[in-house]
């Protein structure tokens, strides 16, 4: 893009580069939160899921313990609703887990085993987890979306704003200077045929 050869211009380009500078550190420490942040839940995610699947294990051996296949099905227990709050991660808004509401198919309390409610209980503590896991899942998207956005605007201003602005100034000074040197040297040229005009109407 071509650019105005003046002092105006030369005094915007460098109000831009100074706004440049002023603005980079603070995209570079929330780049550095944003992956800091993604790693740390990440992690946390897989931990959940560890844990989701070891109660997932100990509640199928536990239900086998019992021997009465189809008394307990899965499907007895149901998601009533997701409970989430609102967290905010260097300026970007993400749900944050904050529990769960089951509900539970009717079943008859004479003819069903007693260990069916404690199984319903453990497969809501398995849901409630991968649950967890899911939430943790969107936070992750959420802030690796940001992180995408923050990592061009550092980008932006490292590898083209910046660069481009002290080449702008560089060239706008130079421009000037030599504006200034054609200047003095053609008034000392004014200045010599002024003396010489004057020489010869003296010689008359």
């Amino acid at each position: 893009m071509a650019i105005k050869l003046t002092k105006n211009e030369l005094k915007n380009q460098k109000e831009s580069l100074k706004m440049y500078r002023r603005y980079l550190p603070t995209l570079q420490l929330k780049k550095q939160q944003l992956q800091t942040e993604i790693r740390t839940i990440e992690a946390r995610a897989k931990e959940v899921r560890l844990h989701r699947d070891a109660l997932n294990k100990e509640f199928e051996d536990w239900v086998a313990v019992f021997g009465e296949q189809n008394v307990f099905i899965p499907s007895m227990v149901k998601i009533k609703e997701i409970l989430t709050s609102t967290g905010n991660i260097a300026g970007v808004s993400i749900p944050v887990f904050s529990g769960a509401e089951f509900e539970r198919s009717k079943y008859d309390l004479y003819k069903t085993p007693l260990w069916v409610d404690t199984a319903a209980e453990k497969m809501q503590e398995v849901l409630s987890l991968d649950l967890e896991a899911k939430v943790l899942d969107e936070q992750v998207r959420l802030l690796n979306s940001e992180l995408r956005t923050t990592t061009q605007r550092v980008n932006l201003f490292e590898k083209v704003k910046i660069p481009e602005t002290r080449a702008n100034i560089k060239k706008i000074t130079v421009y000037l200077g030599d504006q200034q040197v054609a200047a003095v040297v053609r008034g000392k040229i004014s200045k010599k045929n002024l003396e010489k005009v004057h020489d010869k109407d003296e010689a008359l």
